[in-house]
């Protein structure tokens, strides 16, 4: 698993190894563009809303809501990611931040209507997941809305297939989203999953008042 400073180096050339392994429909980025518009979409139902994107990296999806508008806010733990990212979103109040250390202080006073993540928490295991994403329901305001773009399956014995498929590189230090398991440990929120490709789907979390 890349720590931040492996982030900082692969920085430059993310974008282009992403785009390399969606375009031969290869494990794990597979679906990716397909993701991210998905969640464009989603955020769009809402004409103006505060977004919170966690590991938005070079800010490819944060940056087309930018431009129409939206309030983003965001956190990643590479130096050089939110350099790339504060270029193209210089009004964006984007921090440096570890997930596994929760959320940053200076979120405390604030209410999101979507908080978004893509490829970002398949860094934590299932009970980190679980921790965070019971943080995260505290800052959605009314009707807020938690998505999910990830390496995701509908079933564990989905992303075993996968696994044997891509055995070669397979990372074993990332722990992947299944849907099955993950809604149990939720037994009451309303958790909905879209698949997009065979190793990529959203998850929905929304904010049951």
């Amino acid at each position: 698993m890349l720590d931040n400073e492996g982030f900082d180096l692969w920085a430059d050339g993310y974008d282009k190894s992403v785009e390399l392994s969606e375009d031969n429909d290869e494990y794990p980025f597979a679906g990716y563009k397909v993701v991210l518009n998905s969640i464009y979409n989603i955020v769009h139902s809402k004409e103006k809303a505060k977004i919170l994107d966690i590991g938005f990296g070079t800010g490819i999806l944060t940056k087309k809501l930018y431009d129409d508008g939206y309030e983003i806010y965001g956190i990643d733990f590479s130096e050089k990611m939110i350099e790339i990212a504060k270029e193209k979103m210089p009004s964006s109040k984007l921090y440096k931040h570890d997930i596994t250390q929760g959320l940053p202080e200076v979120f405390k006073n604030i209410k999101f209507d979507y908080i978004i993540s893509t490829y970002a928490m398949h860094h934590l295991k299932d009970d980190e997941k679980v921790k965070f994403i019971n943080e995260l329901k505290k800052y959605l305001s009314n009707n807020g809305k938690i998505i999910i773009g990830d390496v995701a399956f509908k079933t564990r014995e989905l992303l075993e297939r996968c696994r044997t498929k891509f055995l070669d590189y397979w990372d074993d230090e990332e722990v992947y989203f299944v849907l099955d398991e993950i809604k149990e440990l939720f037994p009451n929120n309303k958790i909905s999953f879209t698949k997009i490709s065979y190793c990529a789907g959203i998850i929905q979390l929304e904010k049951v008042l």
